[in-house]
């Protein structure tokens, strides 16, 4: 993985690990134990999968360009799906408070996707990559004159 891909990912994760701790704060407050650890696993289920989905994209987009988009739609629709086996394996849990996790995926997963569009919009992405190893001039110089 290439250097800003990692600095991509921290500007990610970071906040949404920041607005995962806060709303286990609030969480803990407002409901107890039980809705800090609901919204810890939020937390941590969010970086996990936007992390993995990340990474799949990116060495996606370095070795079949092609397939980018459409490896991203089936990639987020994955996710959803993983999210929804989560929710139903843990669906009458006692481990912790349903709606803290709820609340908090929700809000972490839209930090996670703010500050993946932040990181984005401030990179500075060449959209053609020189190929300063060659130093090959073009084989059609074009009409000579």
């Amino acid at each position: 993985m290439r250097s800003d891909d990692v600095r991509s990912l921290l500007q990610a994760a970071v906040p949404t690990a920041a607005a995962g701790a806060l709303a286990a704060v609030i969480s803990a407050l407002v409901v107890g134990g039980k809705g800090a650890v609901g919204a810890v696993v939020a937390t941590l289920v969010v970086i996990l999968f936007m992390g993995i989905g990340f990474v799949v994209l990116q060495r996606t987009a370095k070795s079949l360009p092609h397939l980018f988009q459409a490896m991203g739609l089936m990639l987020y629709a994955a996710q959803i799906l993983l999210l929804f086996v989560f929710l139903a394996a843990f669906k009458n849990t006692t481990l912790f408070h349903p709606k803290a996790f709820a609340i908090t995926l929700v809000a972490t997963t839209l930090v996670w996707i703010g500050a993946q569009t932040r990181a984005h919009m401030k990179a500075k992405i060449l959209y053609v990559e020189p190929d300063s190893m060659k130093g090959d001039k073009p084989e059609n110089p074009g009409p000579r004159s």
